[in-house]
């Protein structure tokens, strides 16, 4: 049986407790968004998928508290500046948080866990370069043999590397604001935005989440920590 939890985990390569390991290291000494306006590789799966290093930053993963932490906090922001009338207000991601309280943490709207939402986007967003042919395939899928993965998980993951994933489907399984939130900075993960059909898939999520302008700014440069 899938654990959602952990292959979510397995993807972002972070595999950590410990409120997120204190909020990655408070985001790798302070240069999160810088990370994240270079398109940020993590460990494990995602890793793999983008290429050997193909990108940088948040080096050996961010876990998916930390994922969770920073959406939750962008969509917070993006309230709060509306509710004050577009004020600059301080944006700083605190190092605690009840992780009962992050978007992954209920379920997507068709009753899933939104922990496999966030996979499908990440892998999605990573093959929508077409980089991924056969011969890659091959080597992912011999990756993943290696990753430890139960058998469905190993499926589940064998499945998205060979079909389309549709930016539709996706934004349909989002159940709140911050959940959409949380999807779109899990695919923002996984793309290099100076590549045309990545940015095409992110503008097209962004477009079928209803993702406000300023939320998706905030998003695409997530604050730093305090």
């Amino acid at each position: 049986m899938i654990d959602p939890k952990q292959l979510l985990e397995q993807v972002l390569g972070g595999n950590m407790s410990g409120a997120g390991r204190d909020l990655k290291a408070q985001l790798d000494a302070a240069g999160g968004s810088r990370a994240f306006a270079g398109g940020a590789v993590a460990g494990g799966l995602l890793g793999m998928l983008l290429g050997g290093g193909r990108r940088r930053g948040f080096g050996g993963g961010i876990g998916s508290a930390v994922l969770g932490a920073l959406a939750l906090q962008a969509y917070q922001t993006y309230q709060r500046r509306q509710s004050q009338g577009g004020q600059s207000l301080a944006d700083a991601v605190p190092s605690r948080f009840d992780e009962q309280a992050l978007p992954h943490s209920r379920p997507a709207a068709d009753g899933s866990p939104f922990e496999l939402t966030l996979v499908r986007a990440m892998v999605g967003a990573a093959k929508s370069d077409g980089h991924i042919d056969a011969a890659e395939q091959r080597r992912l899928f011999a990756e993943v043999e290696r990753l430890g993965l139960d058998a469905e998980s190993k499926a589940y993951v064998f499945d998205l590397l060979t079909r389309d994933v549709d930016p539709q489907s996706l934004a349909a399984a989002a159940d709140t604001p911050e959940q959409g939130a949380e999807l779109y900075l899990a695919a923002r993960l996984a793309i290099d935005p100076d590549q045309p059909a990545e940015r095409a898939f992110l503008d097209a999520l962004a477009t079928r989440l209803r993702l406000p302008p300023e939320l998706r700014a905030t998003l695409d440069t997530p604050p730093q920590t305090t």
